[in-house]
């Protein structure tokens, strides 16, 4: 089974969302601001052996607060890996350093970092976490676990 989580809360001081981002006015006729994406959810699946598999699409919440509330949601289940999009490029290239250091609480034994992940971001993790945890991951990568 698949577990589909409702909206991520925003705890740490440091993800913002997605700078710039809009989203249609509610008459349909405007644009307004929504930076915190509010309706983004993240997707985990318990390994056996191994512990929680996150998904996350493009981590327009933060992979911190992601990986946070996978975390309480599971309590007692250790975090195994975390998948996809972690949304550092570009107007958050800033926050690079507060989450990688951040991501380090988690004990992660797979990180399959993608498109959205910018390759500074990338050369971070691989600094901080090395090639037997960073696995950037592409379109028909698969994995086995």
């Amino acid at each position: 089974m698949f577990y589909v989580s409702g909206e991520i809360p925003r705890v740490t001081p440091f993800e913002p969302g997605l700078p710039g981002q809009v989203r249609r006015t509610a008459d349909g006729k405007g644009w307004e601001p929504d930076t915190l994406i509010l309706d983004e959810r993240w997707l985990a699946v318990n390994i056996a052996g191994k512990g929680i598999v996150v998904f996350s699409a493009c981590s327009h919440a933060g992979i911190v607060n992601v990986l946070t509330h996978a975390q309480k949601t599971f309590a007692g289940t250790p975090l195994h890996a975390a998948m996809g999009g972690f949304h550092l490029s570009g107007p958050n290239e800033r926050i690079i350093p507060q989450t990688v250091d951040a991501m380090k609480a988690f004990d992660l034994k797979l990180i399959a970092a993608g498109h959205c992940t910018g390759w500074r971001a990338m050369s971070a993790l691989a600094n901080a976490f090395g090639d037997k945890v960073l696995a950037p991951t592409a379109v028909g990568k698969r994995y086995t676990f």
